[in-house]
């Protein structure tokens, strides 16, 4: 298949990565788990066993006329322990390296289908101006966009740093979350081969 190059010709690309169908329950599985590996996991409450102190009784068990009470770190008691508290756990969820390849190859077709990935011969600017890409980028009609390149220029990342819904990444650090998130997808001709080297 061919995909059309701003200001210069098409390029050929492989079906495999840039043709195929849209598998939104292996790209859904492929968020969720690349979300979950975000998460810190160290959340901890104190259950009644972990409060300090209520090792002693706060009355006799007979003859007050008040309920039996045996400590004073139950859930019930104000400065008591959490019912069912919380604690630390690992939310990692297992994706095979061949699913995530897939997924990323099914989200690429799908901003091919839906005219959502503008493919450029190059794509810098001079000096690390955010004027000036935001003056380029609005020039393309863009504003809210995820720019690609095979490696990350310096000048680029520090121009689109202070730009909201700007971002910049290399190949290897696109991730499924990314690569959805934004309107459009700005990806130079050397990011598509190098896409295509990886999940070919």
């Amino acid at each position: 298949m061919q995909l059309n190059v701003n200001g210069a010709q098409a390029i050929e690309v492989s079906d495999r990565t840039f043709g195929g169908e849209f598998n939104e329950t292996l790209v859904h599985q492929a968020v969720v788990a690349y979300m979950a590996g975000g998460r810190q996991g160290s959340k901890q409450q104190k259950t009644r066993s972990d409060v300090s102190g209520g090792g002693k009784r706060p009355w006799r068990q007979k003859g007050t006329g008040r309920a039996r009470a045996g400590t004073t770190r139950g859930p019930i008691w104000r400065g008591g322990g959490v019912t069912f508290a919380a604690r630390p756990q690992n939310h990692e969820q297992k994706l095979n390296k061949k699913m995530y390849r897939a997924a990323l190859r099914s989200i690429l077709a799908e901003l091919v289908r839906s005219e959502r990935l503008v493919v450029v011969e190059d794509f810098a600017v001079d000096a690390p101006k955010t004027k000036a890409l935001a003056s380029k980028l609005n020039g393309m009609g863009l504003s809210d966009v995820l720019i690609v390149s095979d490696a990350v220029d310096q000048n680029l990342y520090l121009a689109a740093r202070n730009l909201p819904h700007v971002d910049v990444r290399d190949v290897q650090g696109s991730d499924p979350v990314s690569l959805i998130a934004y309107d459009k997808v700005l990806i130079t001709v050397s990011a598509v081969k190098k896409f295509e080297e990886l999940l070919g």
